[in-house]
């Protein structure tokens, strides 16, 4: 199958919120209010084949310097398990690369999908200098208090799993 990656479009956010609706019913997902897509427009990357039609998409939220998250990644039911996720995310981890970040970090369900593109489970916030940490406190962002594990979030959301990778061990 031949996929493409593009940066999303304005007009591909009601596409992707009718992607998402079904996995946030299932909890798999977060919901977000429409607003929210397009405010995060440019985050996001769409893979496309050459009929146009969106198979899959994902979003890169960049938090600090080197730190940044995987968001809402997901492929459309009919075609799962064909590498379009695998596809989305490489595109949203050179992406991160290309920005200059060090760490990536993604909250999921899908953790051996993760383990195979390099990801490991989070154990504690030691990549963050401590400086960091408490600037990242002030963010009224959700994803990051999921990130830096803080108590006004626990139990954690969906009860998904923290996982990051490290790109300077990626291509290794």
């Amino acid at each position: 199958m031949d996929i493409r990656i593009r940066p999303a479009r304005t007009s591909d956010i009601s596409i992707i919120r009718s992607m998402v609706q079904p996995l946030a019913t299932e909890r798999v997902l977060l919901d977000k209010d429409k607003v929210s897509y397009y405010e995060a427009v440019q985050e996001f990357l769409v893979a496309e084949n050459t009929d146009d039609e969106i198979l899959g998409f994902g979003a890169l939220h960049v938090m600090w310097e080197h730190l940044a998250e995987v968001r809402t990644l997901a492929t459309a039911d009919e075609h799962q398990g064909r590498g379009v996720g695998g596809v989305v995310l490489n595109a949203l981890l050179d992406k991160a690369e290309d920005l200059g970040v060090q760490h990536v970090f993604c909250l999921t369900f899908e953790t051996s999908f993760f383990q195979r593109h390099g990801f490991e489970i989070m154990e504690d916030q030691s990549v963050l200098d401590p400086e960091v940490f408490n600037q990242l406190l002030r963010s009224p962002d959700e994803g990051i208090a999921e990130f830096l594990d803080l108590a006004r979030v626990k139990p954690n959301t969906l009860g998904n799993t923290r996982m990051i990778i490290d790109l300077d061990n990626r291509r290794s």
